[in-house]
């Protein structure tokens, strides 16, 4: 299975990679809570998504691109974030924030947030939560690890690319390329390798290939 890149194109998808929609739930209060599988696209061994935004068979490419003379230059690398994030201590959880990966799905707000659920982690309720939040994290902004084993605590997810629908707001968000899954640049080059990244889908993002939130209201 792989993602690979086109210069100025749609993302290459090969390897038999079930392709879906999923939906963000929200609770009572408006928190994003779950995740809701709306839709599951036949398999097929290669397809190819847009990356522009403007296809009119979405999520698939239908070379509008083309036409409208989309420039997907590439511009991430090996940004400083991805080695030196942001790192919160709580007694039992230690948060690493990168934040330049955001792509705004909000499920680290809930319950005071991520960030001081962390701090009171040697209290099971918070601890609990900050770990379903950062498992819900699509892009891996933020990274949760156990203090006492130093392992981190990723979420099991299956190989295949997501299609992120937040209809509660209006937003129609990015691919969510989950379990590890190879992304390789136009030139060859293949990203760090994660458990799950979020790839640009509107054609905005100022960190192509990956999401940088660009697509919210819009």
């Amino acid at each position: 299975m792989k993602i690979r890149v086109s210069r100025n194109g749609p993302y290459i998808v090969t390897g038999s990679v079930p392709l879906m929609v999923m939906e963000i739930s929200h609770d009572d209060e408006g928190d994003c809570r779950s995740w809701q599988k709306v839709r599951e696209y036949p398999l097929r061994e290669e397809y190819a998504l847009c990356r522009c935004g403007h296809s009119k068979n979405k999520p698939f490419c239908d070379g509008t691109h083309a036409k409208i003379h989309f420039d997907g230059t590439e511009t991430a690398g090996d940004e400083p974030y991805l080695e030196n994030p942001t790192v919160i201590r709580g007694p039992e959880l230690e948060l690493a924030d990168y934040e330049g990966l955001c792509a705004h799905a909000r499920f680290c707000l809930r319950a005071g947030g991520i960030w001081n659920l962390t701090k009171r982690s040697d209290t099971p309720e918070a601890r609990d939560t900050a770990i379903d939040e950062a498992c819900n994290c699509p892009s891996s902004r933020l990274v949760l690890r156990d203090r006492k084993t130093g392992e981190a605590i990723e979420p099991a997810l299956e190989k295949s690319v997501v299609v992120i629908e937040n209809p509660a707001r209006g937003e129609h968000g990015p691919l969510w390329v989950r379990d590890g899954i190879p992304v390789e640049s136009a030139d060859g080059r293949t990203y760090m390798i994660r458990n799950r990244v979020t790839l640009c889908g509107c054609g905005r993002s100022r960190n192509k290939p990956f999401c940088d939130g660009d697509h919210i209201g819009h």
